[in-house]
């Protein structure tokens, strides 16, 4: 029996096409390198909304203003072959459309997605388009949504295209779409959609991307489970304090998300008992948008902007001089990317394009997505605030690390894709605990 029936599906368009006055826009080298990556998945859990009978009706029409701002995600991508193996990618704003599903899981409770200890599978059949590839945004919406009834609420998922842009693009538009869900005239902010490119770079740009880089031989397993773990403002702090503390003359460098990503690698990599030689990799998704000055990025450019930051250490050196320690060198790391860095890394791209595919971490490697800066539970779109935010099954696999803002101002929630053996281990590990809501 299909625990999750599709009851609709249709195509919402913006309702004015005000991308009529943008016909093409085109992607830039950190939209390019996500071309053969898939999709961004997240969506929010709710409580049922009264009116039962006509609330995804309000949601196809508030969904269709959203997207008169947010024109480029009813759009499709357009592929140029060159006759070189080169090809250029844009975003063609031609108003194709957006797909909207309405589902039902008829037996599936919030409790049934609440209450176990691990991300119930059934989850990833609350997002549609799953298996997508971004490159596929030629005959593929670049944004869809999913509306899931449960007995006792709703969730609604969205899937865009990560090539059109990054977490802080998704939920900009999601925020947008719940103000204009719940009846304010337009969203309190506007996007931008003027892409930035290093000076002196002819656009649009070319690469290569023949059949061989579209098709993946890659058998790809079932990703390992995911558990969440809560983490309070209170022992946040704690852990930044601790952190700092153990460091000299680090004058209070270390940041709250610093100290917290820190703890839990470093708990990954006790539970995991690597030999003390052996090198274990973080990865962190390092924004941007503030660290573009000449000329700035808007504070609301739509598209991506980031940069994937690596820090490399020995299992013992991380494990043996502290917490400190290791947060210190990811505090460098982030420094190190400056304005300056982030352009010649564009610049390089261009000159040798490296195409990214995510089909899985070595075992000694954690990979961070998300930011808790988003606004996740403020999404109310006219009923009452998210009781919850789960993933979908895009990207996920082995050492995949999804950092959510919490329900409480200041708290903080880590969504691990970790073995069985290794996300218990760390349940029971008293040094994670410590500081951890399990």
């Amino acid at each position: 029996m299909t625990l999750v029936r599709e009851i609709s599906s249709s195509l919402v368009q913006a309702r004015s096409h005000n991308g009529s006055l943008v016909q093409n826009i085109e992607l830039t080298p950190w939209d390019l390198q996500l071309i053969p990556h898939e999709t961004i998945q997240k969506g929010i859990l709710f409580h049922r909304p009264k009116a039962k009978h006509t609330y995804i009706q309000h949601l196809k029409d508030s969904l269709s203003s959203t997207l008169d701002l947010f024109f480029p995600l009813a759009g499709r991508l357009a592929i140029v072959e060159h006759g070189d193996t080169t090809v250029s990618v844009s975003i063609s704003c031609n108003n194709a459309g957006s797909l909207f599903v309405h589902a039902v899981a008829e037996n599936i409770t919030l409790s049934d997605i609440l209450d176990p200890v691990y991300v119930p599978r059934i989850v990833t059949s609350f997002f549609p388009l799953n298996g997508s590839k971004n490159y596929e945004g030629t005959s593929k919406p670049l944004l869809a949504v999913q509306v899931t009834d449960l007995v006792d609420g709703i969730f609604i998922g969205c899937t865009m295209n990560h090539s059109v842009g990054d977490g802080s693009s998704f939920w900009h538009f999601f925020n947008s779409w719940a103000e204009i869900s719940r009846g304010l005239n337009r969203a309190s902010k506007l996007p931008a959609f003027e892409r930035w490119f290093p000076e002196g770079i002819t656009h649009p740009i070319r690469f290569p991307f023949t059949e061989v880089h579209r098709r993946s031989d890659d058998i790809i397993p079932q990703p390992p489970p995911d558990r969440v773990f809560h983490f309070t403002r209170e022992n946040i702090a704690q852990l930044k304090a601790k952190a700092n503390a153990e460091v000299s003359n680090s004058n209070n460098k270390i940041s709250s998300l610093q100290a917290l990503l820190t703890h839990v690698w470093r708990s990954v990599v006790r539970i995991q008992h690597f030999d003390p030689r052996e090198d274990v990799s973080f990865l962190l998704v390092i924004g941007a948008r503030s660290r573009i000055s000449h000329p700035p990025l808007a504070e609301n450019y739509f598209g991506n902007a980031l940069h994937i930051g690596k820090m490399t250490m020995k299992a013992g050196e991380l494990l043996e001089e502290g917490l400190g320690n290791a947060a210190l060198e990811i505090n460098k790391m982030v420094a190190l990317h400056t304005e300056e860095k982030l352009k010649g890394l564009c610049e390089s791209w261009i000159e040798s394009p490296l195409l990214f595919r995510y089909t899985g971490m070595k075992s000694n490697s954690l990979v961070t997505s998300s930011s808790p800066r988003f606004d996740i539970y403020g999404n109310d779109f006219g009923w009452g605030k998210p009781v919850a935010v789960r993933s979908g099954a895009a990207n996920k696999a082995n050492g995949k690390l999804t950092v959510f803002a919490g329900a409480e101002e200041g708290n903080i929630e880590i969504e691990l894709c970790l073995p069985f053996q290794t996300l218990e281990g760390m349940a029971n590990d008293p040094d994670f605990t410590a500081f951890a809501s399990i």
